[in-house]
């Protein structure tokens, strides 16, 4: 059997807010640590019937990149809904609340611009 792991480094400030986080896969294709500014890792407990969640962001990541981040995450959720269960009304109501959190995102840019 096949064996694959995932690794995840976070360096805190005396606050223990992440500062920098780093990851690496031994699947991933370039050897070595890489740098992201967030991650997020849900887990669903199948005896407590619920999910466990990790969510991490440096401190310097810039809000606007947080929230394409979430917006990204929930369209990666649309699609593993899909594939995982074939359910295409919740995938596609998902897909639409990406498409209408990518114009409140566009707007807010332009206002800050």
């Amino acid at each position: 059997m096949r064996k694959t792991e995932i690794h995840f480094s976070v360096d805190l400030d005396n606050q223990n807010i992440p500062t920098k986080i780093t990851w690496d896969a031994t699947d991933k294709p370039e050897e070595g640590p890489s740098e992201t500014k967030a991650i997020s890792v849900a887990l669903w407990d199948h005896q407590q019937k619920n999910t466990l969640r990790i969510d991490l962001w440096a401190k310097d990541m810039p809000v606007t990149e947080m929230k394409r981040f979430y917006i990204d995450c929930i369209g990666g959720l649309a699609q593993s809904a899909l594939t995982s269960t074939g359910d295409e009304f919740m995938s596609s109501e998902m897909n639409a609340l990406c498409e209408k959190l990518v114009k409140h995102l566009q707007t807010e840019v332009k206002k800050g611009a």
